[in-house]
């Protein structure tokens, strides 16, 4: 890997930031990101930035009142949790659970690889809660790969679904 370049992974954790808020900053400021292979991560792709571009995001940090509002933004980041089936007629079972902010544009994303996806759900949601919502909704189901999952009832896991999100505080304010 060339010197020059610094993964968003070891940017978040050099300066305690979440990766999502390194992200945000990112996109912010108009930086572009290149995606390369490296152990840090077992050989997966993760993406990287130039020094140069990491000494403004450096900047970028120092300008922010503290650490804490970062974190802060980051976790109380408001959205909604969703359930689309991907071949809602051939394997009704088989469905994707995710975080968005915006639930259109995630479904108009996963149809250039599921043409026939289709929402079935979505529930207001804080991004903190997202880990622990699938974990709790889908406990009961068969894991396919990330946040994808098959299930023999999927009604049983909207109910899940809905039990989990009456216990939460509401986000309708």
């Amino acid at each position: 890997m060339p010197d020059d370049l610094i993964s968003i992974s070891e940017i978040a954790r050099t300066h305690s930031r979440h990766r999502s808020v390194v992200h945000k900053i990112i996109k912010r400021l108009g930086l572009e990101t290149l995606r390369l292979r490296t152990d840090e991560v077992r050989g997966q792709e993760a993406l990287h930035v130039t020094r140069d571009d990491y000494n403004m995001l450096i900047a970028e940090f120092e300008n922010q009142s503290d650490g804490e509002s970062t974190d802060q933004e980051t976790t109380d980041w408001r959205g909604f949790l969703y359930i689309i089936q991907l071949e809602p007629e051939l394997d009704p079972g088989r469905f994707k659970i995710g975080f968005a902010g915006t639930v259109e544009e995630r479904l108009r994303s996963h149809r250039t690889s599921a043409p026939f996806a289709t929402l079935v759900r979505q529930w207001p949601c804080k991004l903190l809660w997202e880990k622990t919502a699938i974990e709790s909704i889908t406990r009961d189901c068969e894991k396919l790969h990330t946040e994808v999952f098959r299930t023999d009832a999927i009604q049983g896991v909207l109910e899940r679904a809905d039990r989990f999100f009456e216990i939460m505080p509401s986000l309708m304010d």
